[in-house]
């Protein structure tokens, strides 16, 4: 198992799980008694190791026996593709079933083993699961009564895994057009997990969080892991109003001086929102923009900008908001005397 995980990997292919189960006893005595003559000896089972892919898309199964026939010896005899053994309606368990054998480079101490690798979508895999669980064996153990619901069910199976499987299409596609539509109509750009996820490693977010960090003398970030920021980030603006890219590069370029001084005076009484990571996070400037926003706005509150950005970890929520009101009424005050 460790092995294929190992390809799989190195194959960049993304898989929901990768489980191996050892053929318990009694399910081993089940077999042999169902079928009477047909093992002579213990090799000739060929699933007493076990090993099930679950992918995420259909199309994934394809990858992922392409990877097993390329790098496993396989015995076909004992081999099948189940999505080529069903009838036109029937979605069914569509899995794939290798056996292969243990190589001595890989597993010396199981040389010449056979064992089984199934490969299964998410979705075939819930529809073998129950499947079994009502105890339906076969094709000629589903009553008549209840084998017409059953075609039922596997239609809208078989559609919802062409549904994801267009749904990741779609958003792969979104991610790699969005340079070019930000370029071209940076308006028609919704704020989302993606377009920021884009946005915070060009200018201005970028220039921003640059001069920003400079100014504190402290590193930006760039590598800094943390899948959820962008969505968080998306979240806030949309909260302090800012729904396009358009409006926040306008935004931005209004009140990027502000910004910049609001972060520099509040940063440093907020010390432990950086320090234990040892500089500034990408997309802090969009954080202080929100937080300018909130501050100057009735409507908005501070409290919601740090509760969307999970911020009240590293202090209470309440000595954070009246540290970010002094702040702001202290540079409104600065201002109002220039």
């Amino acid at each position: 198992m460790a092995h294929l995980t190992q390809r799989l990997t190195a194959a960049g292919l993304k898989i929901h799980h990768v489980t191996g189960r050892v053929k318990r006893p009694a399910s081993l005595a089940d077999k042999l008694r169902r079928k009477p003559g047909r093992y002579h000896t213990l090799a000739d089972v060929t699933d007493l190791v076990g090993v099930r892919v679950i992918t995420y898309f259909e199309r994934d199964v394809n990858a992922v026996a392409r990877l097993i026939e390329e790098h496993f010896v396989v015995d076909w005899d004992n081999s099948s593709d189940k999505s080529k053994m069903h009838d036109p309606d029937r979605f069914g368990y569509l899995g794939v079933h290798y056996v292969v054998r243990a190589e001595p480079d890989l597993v010396p101490a199981l040389t010449g083993t056979r064992y089984e690798v199934q490969i299964r979508s998410i979705l075939q895999h819930a529809w073998a699961e129950i499947e079994h669980d009502l105890g339906y064996k076969n094709r000629e153990a589903v009553p008549r009564e209840v084998r017409r619901r059953f075609y039922r069910l596997a239609g809208l199976l078989e559609m919802a895994d062409e549904e994801f499987m267009a749904l990741h299409r779609m958003a792969r596609d979104y991610a790699a057009t969005l340079p070019a539509r930000i370029a071209e109509d940076p308006e028609s750009v919704f704020i989302d997990a993606q377009s920021m996820t884009y946005l915070l490693d060009v200018p201005p977010i970028q220039a921003l969080d640059a001069q920003l960090a400079a100014a504190l003398y402290i590193p930006l970030l760039s590598d800094w892991p943390d899948p959820e920021r962008p969505q968080r980030l998306a979240s806030l603006l949309h909260y302090v109003g800012v729904h396009s890219v358009g409006l926040l590069h306008k935004e931005l370029a209004r009140h990027g001086a502000e910004v910049q001084r609001f972060g520099v005076a509040l940063l440093p009484r907020l010390r432990e929102l950086w320090q234990p990571s040892g500089g500034l996070r990408r997309g802090s400037s969009v954080v202080q923009y929100a937080l300018l926003r909130a501050c100057a706005n009735p409507s908005l509150d501070p409290a919601e900008v740090v509760r969307r950005l999970d911020l009240s970890r590293a202090g209470t929520l309440e000595g954070m908001v009246q540290t970010v009101r002094e702040v702001y009424a202290a540079e409104r005050g600065e201002h109002a005397a220039r």
